[in-house]
């Protein structure tokens, strides 16, 4: 499988000095690394029974992959929310349902500054994709191997600390980032 996310530049924006950017996160790429983590999380449960591991790695089964899905949307709604400065648009649907719907895609669009850099657009996108596999995959141990909820949270969590690190510095003029390894 391609683990990559598809951007796409929509052109300008009607706002002047400002482009618009399209994130797509496809359903199936997040499932596939959500199912990967779980079903490393089960075979490395050495001491647990077959039972317990295949509660673990059974993510993306019927009926398991509709609270994934719950999870999903969450995140993809808290990251929207949280790069509002980019993301910021008008009310399209004043009414919300909690009805269950499975997404093929995941879509942040966003309005970057015209200088934003293509580099920066790529990192979001990745540590968008990173976020929403590590908050459906702790999720998931949360109820299924409660010891490895916090590993998978810590992982979430750092990727909404490198989200808003590149937030901050690219909402001016261009700005070198210093990678997260340094």
């Amino acid at each position: 499988m391609n683990h990559c996310i598809e951007t796409i530049e929509c052109g300008q924006s009607k706002e002047r000095g400002k482009k618009l950017v399209a994130l797509l996160l496809k359903r199936e790429e997040l499932l596939y690394d959500i199912s990967n983590n779980c079903y490393i999380e089960g075979h490395i449960m050495t001491e647990s029974n077959d039972e317990v591991r295949h509660t673990v790695q059974d993510v993306a089964q019927e009926g398991n992959v509709d609270r994934v899905t719950r999870v999903l949307d969450l995140a993809h709604a808290d990251i929207t929310e949280r790069l509002y400065p980019f993301t910021q648009t008008e009310i399209h649907h004043p009414a919300v349902d909690d009805k269950l719907r499975k997404k093929p895609v995941y879509g942040i669009f966003l309005q970057v500054p015209e200088k934003f850099s293509q580099t920066t657009v790529n990192l979001l996108g990745k540590l968008i994709h990173e976020l929403l596999v590590c908050s459906a995959t702790a999720d998931w141990l949360s109820i299924t191997n409660p010891e490895k909820e916090a590993t998978w949270r810590q992982k979430a969590e750092a990727s909404i600390a490198r989200i808003n690190q590149v937030k901050s510095h690219r909402r001016g003029e261009s700005v070198r980032i210093k990678p997260h390894w340094i």
